[in-house]
């Protein structure tokens, strides 16, 4: 077997820095003032008419960036906890998309296609994903639902049972490793009260129904949260019916009172997706509802089976803790493609199609990880120091066949083998984080080294498609570091800057220029900064502002697309620059804010 090398990136990303230190403080100096003005104007009115019930903690508490807890407010990068118990009332509970259309700087696009999942980019991280979630870290529980090469589904997420959504931009995403343009985690709800039993039934257009039973509550001293759903739809596309089943079980234990245990299983199950595929604007402005005819031809479709179960373990030692966590998990995917049989069958003319993987994909993955952390509190000076200190290992292997999506005149079926191969990715990554808090100051800093590996064996070598396994590293070492400067108590100005990684995903390498495995493909390197301010505006609203600025080496990008399959390149280098903004209206109790004498004594 063929095995190829290659080596760390080199000092390309840094080449030409000067160069670009002009437009970005133009940048910065154009539009921070103006933001910052703005958000002064409305600290300072402090309309303090809301009197109203409190809907929205205007402070949520998060742990997505800086992986302990803290007030967003507080953070110097722009993080969002979006609360999905107030989300879940007359909703399907099915698509994330549900309660993440408004959060800035996030897009988040719902095709109505089971076979495909949601498109979600981050400041245009992900954009490029014609399919799965790229370029975005998702997580559930703790448990991740992004694989070590960076591909990456949200249907695993369940709605249900969650509590919230924490949802991460800018620099201090790049701490979470490869792929990390942004971060998505969900906290599912935790058992506690009276034990008790709910259903629910909800019906709408184009034959969509959702079922579900669930049931928690604590019982001697053990949490449980359990549900099981399942959603049907016709689609509203023709061939776009699917079915998918769910279920989850939480429980929450605590062997003694300096420790405390978390068991965390869920299942998805999708046994027949119809895909109905792309239109092209002719015909979708003749028939919006219409289906491609491919899709007819090979009746074009997909089935999931996804369990994973993981387990999180907590010690506290006076005011330090240690965290262990550990998951395990099996996805299995079949899916018929509309890829044209002719361009699967060798010819004189065209020998090259020997090498083709087929218009049926069939894999079984087996995934696992582990992560230990310990947080530490100390006093620094006259301030408060927390460190945060951790690795993580994360592994997956595919048991990948392809197949040709016809048997002689026969399409839609599964015929011939085309592809046989065992695909492992494995990541190892050790971090360290510190917030130091003094005063009205607040700096932090964080470190990842990220060690990503890809391995390829070849089972199926026939004729002239021959041996393309092989092998290749790649490592990369993202810092970030931000701070906050509270001017007053109801106004925090910041600034972060850090380096990203985003190595190829499997799907990526799996199909070069010449139909093989393309190892010439390297990771992108990306520089962040973001400035922002945020306010409370009197006692019932907040405003976030932000301006963010992205230079990336080696952008991943399409280099073109023949006989149903993609290809991908490095670019030279690629800008992503703009502004955000982002607006919550609830509530904020006077007596809860900070003081100034807080601040000048570093209580807060």
């Amino acid at each position: 077997m063929k095995q190829t090398q290659r080596a760390a990136p080199d000092d390309r990303a840094h080449r030409g820095d000067a160069s670009r230190a002009v437009p970005l403080a133009r940048l910065l100096r154009t539009l921070f003032p103006v933001a910052l003005t703005g958000l002064a104007g409305l600290a300072s009115a402090q309309d303090s008419a809301s009197g109203g019930s409190a809907t929205i903690t205007l402070d949520p508490v998060v742990v997505t960036g800086s992986r302990v807890e803290s007030g967003s407010f507080d953070l110097p990068y722009s993080v969002d906890a979006v609360d999905l118990r107030a989300n879940q009332a007359g909703n399907l509970g099915v698509n994330a998309s549900e309660a993440l259309g408004g959060v800035p700087g996030l897009v988040i696009q719902n095709r109505q296609n089971y076979a495909q999942d949601l498109q979600i980019s981050i400041r245009s991280f992900g954009a490029r994903a014609a399919f799965g979630v790229r370029g975005v870290k998702l997580i559930a529980d703790g448990i991740p639902a992004t694989n070590p090469d960076g591909q990456g589904q949200a249907a695993s997420f369940n709605l249900d049972t969650a509590q919230r959504i924490e949802v991460l931009r800018g620099p201090f995403s790049t701490v979470y490793g490869n792929h990390a343009g942004g971060v998505i985690q969900l906290f599912s709800r935790t058992g506690e009260g009276e034990p008790r039993i709910r259903a629910n039934a909800l019906a709408g257009s184009w034959g969509s129904t959702k079922l579900g039973i669930g049931a928690e509550g604590e019982q001697d001293g053990v949490g449980f949260v359990l549900d099981a759903s399942r959603f049907d739809t016709d689609g509203y596309r023709a061939h776009s019916k699917t079915r998918r089943d769910q279920g989850f079980a939480k429980l929450s234990l605590k062997p003694d009172e300096d420790s405390s245990l978390t068991l965390v299983a869920n299942g998805l199950r999708q046994p027949e997706t119809q895909d109905p595929l792309g239109l092209d604007w002719e015909r979708y402005q003749r028939d919006p509802r219409g289906v491609a005819p491919a899709a007819l031809e090979y009746d074009t479709r997909k089935r999931i089976h996804h369990l994973q179960g993981g387990a999180t373990y907590e010690r506290r030692f006076g005011s330090d803790r240690l965290q262990l966590s550990a998951y395990t998990g099996r996805r299995r995917v079949t899916q018929y493609q509309s890829i044209p049989a002719f361009v699967q069958i060798p010819t004189a003319a065209n020998p090259e199609r020997a090498n083709h993987a087929g218009g049926v994909v069939d894999f079984d993955r087996d995934f696992h990880g582990l992560g230990a952390r310990w947080i530490a509190e100390r006093t620094l000076g006259r301030g408060a120091l927390t460190i945060t200190a951790g690795v993580d290992y994360d592994r997956a292997e595919d048991a990948r066949r392809g197949y040709e999506n016809f048997s002689g005149p026969t399409l839609g079926v599964k015929g011939a083998l085309r592809r046989d191969e065992l695909d492992t990715v494995t990541s190892t990554d050790p971090y360290a984080q510190a917030v130091w808090k003094h005063g009205p100051w607040q700096w932090s800093l964080g470190v990842r080294h990220s060690r990503v590996a890809f391995k390829v064996d070849d089972r199926y070598i026939a004729g002239i498609n021959g041996d393309d396994g092989g092998s290749v590293r790649f490592s990369e070492t993202t810092p970030a570091i931000g701070v906050v400067y509270a001017i007053e108590p109801a106004l925090n100005v910041y600034a972060s800057a850090g380096r990203g990684f985003e190595t190829p995903t499997l799907n990526e390498l799996s199909y070069g220029p010449d139909g093989k495995f393309n190892f010439a493909l390297a990771p992108a390197t990306s520089r962040q900064l973001e400035v922002g301010a945020k306010a409370f505006v009197g006692d019932a609203s907040r405003v976030n502002l932000a301006v963010f600025h992205i230079e990336t080496d080696d952008e991943i990008v399409v280099a073109g697309a023949s006989g149903g399959r993609t290809s991908y390149q490095n670019a030279g280098r690629t800008l992503r620059r703009g502004p955000g903004a982002g607006h919550r209206i609830g509530v904020f109790p006077q007596a809860e804010r900070p003081r100034r004498a807080d601040l000048d004594e570093g209580r807060v």
